[in-house]
């Protein structure tokens, strides 16, 4: 199933998406984006190089690379942006997500409205 801003990746990260793909020979793969419980704030992001399509996967291709999210996850990220960032410790991708109420310091795990009030910690 292909739908369009489901999710969107930046035409940089799209760049450092397709350096990926070309350096592990799987140029005709997707990124799979996807959540799983964890982290210090709830849920954690995961990215993967998959040529699998699953039931249910939703894909969208944007700037030249196909994105794949599952259908747990597609609520979580759904409206989301994926980006490149570099900073002092070097570059990479970071999820910007409407659907987090609150994100960790470390930028890779995020809170729900309904997990709120759980409070938690952070890293």
């Amino acid at each position: 199933m292909v739908q369009e801003k489901v999710i969107s990746i930046t035409p940089l990260a799209a760049e450092k998406a397709r350096e990926i793909l070309e350096r592990y020979g799987k140029s005709h793969a997707a990124i799979r984006v996807y959540i799983k419980s964890g982290g210090c704030s709830g849920y954690q992001y995961g990215m993967a190089v998959d040529e699998r399509e699953l039931e249910g996967d939703t894909f969208v291709e944007m700037h030249g690379v196909r994105l794949v999210v599952d259908p747990m996850s597609l609520p979580y990220l759904a409206g989301s942006e994926i980006d490149w960032v570099e900073n002092l410790m070097g570059g990479g991708f970071t999820v910007h997500n409407p659907n987090a109420a609150s994100t960790c310091g470390c930028g890779h795990s995020f809170r729900t409205k309904d997990q709120e009030a759980s409070g938690g910690s952070c890293c």
